[in-house]
């Protein structure tokens, strides 16, 4: 799973699961267990995100920031 997508994705379709379950009021016990687990994800997509091999093209004095 080298796609730094993929996790992007997954986490992105867990924080929908977690705000259709809070905004149709589940059962809190569900609720509270997805809200519990949120953080796990959380650093796993960070991680793999971060981790990613992705090379820029560019320098830091030719765009600093990607503002120009």
């Amino acid at each position: 799973m080298d796609n730094p997508l993929v996790p992007v994705s997954l986490v992105t379709g867990f924080l929908l699961i977690y705000v259709v379950a809070v905004a149709v009021n589940l059962n809190t016990a569900l609720i509270l267990f997805l809200f519990s687990i949120s953080p796990v994800l959380m650093i796993w997509m960070v991680v793999k995100v971060l981790k990613a091999a992705f090379e820029s093209t560019h320098t830091f004095d030719e765009k600093w920031y990607e503002d120009q």
